[in-house]
């Protein structure tokens, strides 16, 4: 790629083997450098400034300083894009996850065997390359104090749930930047908020830790979703890593089904398998919002939606981590609203757009 600037890449992890694993699938692609490896925080802060990488990827154990503790000084003193490679057992799932509330973009699950090294390959560049194009913000434990981060009585936060809104279904799909995009939103709901199901790409075994933590810091109950599970007011159902997730209606009742299938987009769970699920079973009786992401997942879904009768709402680009799937909605005419996201939950929870609100042209 003569005319394109490569993508600079620093590896930090503490094991030689993960780091010939990512150098050589990294240095198969075309538009990556690797500029360097580290085996430890202290190597990594010199050869950040030696190397003024665009992305660094960071495992979480490590000797000398852990991967949080150096992600935390990274994003005061010098933020940049950081992939997180974590493995899947469940200390350094939490962990992940308090990695991406800190700033970091996204995570994958560290390599234990062929097929897992097989799996990184498949996601690992385009992962870094939704990172290179991501705007970086602190996270929330950076730009708050600890007593902001506690959840808030409802009325503090938004006005009452209308009636109209109660009866709806939200429907939530989002990517790379959207683990806390998501919490964003729905730490904003109030108790009694109507049943919301969400779509956000993770991982096999983070997507659990990632509704454990919303679980704690929302009003609403927040669970990894199960086959056959049903909904109801006050309670989020995530999607689980590596399955579909779809709405279904019987008896009066929404429930869902995770299932395995075909990738959609190049993802399992997909945001379009969730809507179309959604636009079939709830039709106008749903709201649906896309959130930051690369790709187009979820545009073709949230535009069956619409087109079903229900309201639809895309994140604003100036507010998004990465404004791919957000702006694939626009463009398709899937968005009926286009809201930054501290206004996206007021509008999901709203029977009525206000007059105000910004809208997709």
């Amino acid at each position: 790629m003569p005319n394109e600037r490569l993508i600079r890449v620093l590896i930090v992890d503490d094991s030689a083997i993960v780091r010939k694993i990512l150098t050589e699938t990294l240095e198969a692609e075309p538009d990556f450098e690797v500029v360097g490896a580290a085996p430890d925080p202290y190597v990594a802060r010199d050869k950040i400034l030696a190397l003024d990488p665009d992305v660094i990827t960071l495992d979480i154990e490590m000797p000398r300083m852990d991967g949080l503790t150096f992600l935390r000084k990274l994003m005061h003193f010098h933020p940049m894009p950081a992939v997180i490679i974590s493995s899947v057992a469940q200390p350094s799932c939490r962990a992940a996850i308090e990695a991406l509330e800190l700033g970091a973009v996204d995570v994958l699950a560290k390599p234990a065997g062929p097929y897992s090294v097989g799996e990184l390959r498949s996601t690992l560049a385009a992962k870094i390359r939704a990172a290179a194009r991501a705007r970086v913000r602190p996270g929330a434990a950076l730009t708050q104090p600890a007593a902001a981060r506690v959840p808030k009585p409802a009325a503090a936060i938004l006005p009452p749930v209308s009636p109209q809104a109660l009866g709806n279904i939200i429907a939530i799909g989002a990517s790379t930047g959207g683990t806390e995009a998501i919490a964003t939103v729905l730490r904003a709901f109030p108790k009694e908020a109507p049943a919301t199901v969400v779509v956000q790409h993770i991982p096999p075994q983070f997507s659990r830790a990632f509704a454990n933590r919303l679980n704690e810091m929302c009003q609403i109950d927040v669970k990894e979703a199960e086959d056959g599970d049903a909904l109801r007011p006050g309670l989020a159902l995530i999607a689980p890593g590596d399955f579909h997730m779809l709405l279904r209606k019987s008896g009066g009742r929404y429930f869902v089904n995770v299932k395995t299938g075909p990738r959609v987009c190049y993802q399992r769970p997909a945001a379009d398998v969730l809507f179309c699920s959604v636009a079939e079973a709830a039709q106008a009786n749903a709201i649906g919002a896309l959130l930051t992401g690369m790709g187009s997942d979820g545009a073709q879904g949230l535009l069956k939606m619409r087109q079903a009768g229900a309201r639809t709402i895309a994140q604003d680009e100036a507010s998004c981590v990465v404004f791919g799937m957000p702006r694939e909605a626009i463009q398709l005419g899937a968005a009926g609203q286009v809201l930054p996201l501290d206004r996206i939950a007021s509008g999901l929870l709203s029977s009525n757009p206000p007059a105000t609100q910004s809208r997709a042209s």
